[in-house]
This record gives structure tokens, C-alpha cells and sequence, in this order.
């Protein structure tokens, strides 16, 4: 479903042109950066602004229409990280250009979303050498 084109821009900028689950910057990507329901419509989310983030389109399509996944610490099943609700430093941590869980959420999150692909940590580097990788 899509947005209008203004509340998208207002995303876009909010983001910083940035992931909001990896922090992938959009400049160095090919593919456009999705607005992403962070509640799914199907588990009765809507497209407000509040609900709404950037998601680079491998963050998006691993989360799909998730809101919780399984720690892999504790095996329990725990929400998903909310970019509206809870701050990024709070659930995740950098180690170099991977990203490891601090929290159930944070974990469960980089499990779920696929966060340390090595095409990720690629990227990241890449990011780094242009200045743009934000740690």
C-alpha cells in the first residue's frame, strides 16, 4: 500500500535518507528505500506517520508483515525493534560494521532482518571509505 507522496517525503527526511533498522544510507544504493509500516496493516497498523519508517529493501522484505520474532538467546518470542518507540542505541550496538543485539529486541531483530549479511557489512564498508557510514 502505498502513501502520499508528502507524508512520504516527511518519512524520507525524518530517516535522515537512512534504513531505520540497519542504517543503511540511501545515496549509495540503486534500489529505493521502501516506506514500511512498522505495525503491518495486517496486524492492525496503520499508515500514520507514527507507524511509518524508511527500510532499505532488505530490512523490508526480511520483516515482511512481522512485528515479533524469536531471540535466539532466549528462544522466547519478543517484538521487533519500533523505530518510533524505542532508540536504536538502546537495542543494538556496532562491533566494527556488525551489528549485535543488546536487548531481546535487539537480538531477535538483527536475527530477523538478516542484519550482518556479508552484502551488508560490504556496504558498510564501502560506506565508511565514502564518509558515510554512521556508527
Amino acid at each position: 500500500m502505498s502513501v502520499p507522496a508528502a507524508l512520504a517525503e516527511f518519512v524520507r527526511n525524518r530517516a535522515g535518507h537512512r534504513c531505520e533498522y540497519c542504517g543503511m544510507s540511501q545515496a549509495l544504493q540503486g534500489a529505493t528505500f521502501h516506506i514500511e509500516h512498522i505495525v503491518p496493516l495486517t496486524c492492525g497498523g496503520s499508515s500514520s506517520e507514527e507507524n511509518l519508517a524508511l527500510a532499505c529493501p532488505s530490512c523490508n522484505l526480511h520483516k515482511s508483515d512481522r512485528s515479533h520474532a524469536i531471540d535466539p538467546a532466549t528462544r522466547e518470542k519478543v517484538e521487533l525493534f519500533h523505530p518510533r518507540k524505542q532508540a536504536w542505541t538502546d537495542h543494538f550496538i556496532w562491533a566494527g560494521k556488525q551489528v549485535e543485539g543488546r536487548s531481546a529486541i535487539g537480538r531477535a531483530s538483527v536475527s530477523a532482518l538478516d542484519l550482518n549479511h556479508p552484502r551488508r557489512i560490504r556496504v558498510r564498508e564501502a560506506e565508511a571509505m565514502l564518509d558515510l557510514f554512521v556508527s
